[in-house]
């Protein structure tokens, strides 16, 4: 499952974010970090997925 979360985090990085944690501060910050740029998103959005 993690997979097609870090491939949607590619795609769309709030979409990945908020499959693993749902609407909560992280997905708020994703979402914000995507607005300031792509890559920040990204980033935020693959160390959200791949956590445990």
């Amino acid at each position: 499952m993690d997979i097609i979360r870090i491939i949607l985090s590619v795609i769309i990085p709030p979409l990945g974010v908020f499959f693993k944690v749902g609407i909560g501060k992280h997905f708020w910050l994703n979402i914000l970090l995507t607005i300031l740029g792509y890559i920040p998103g990204l980033v935020h959005a693959i160390y959200i997925v791949a956590r445990d």
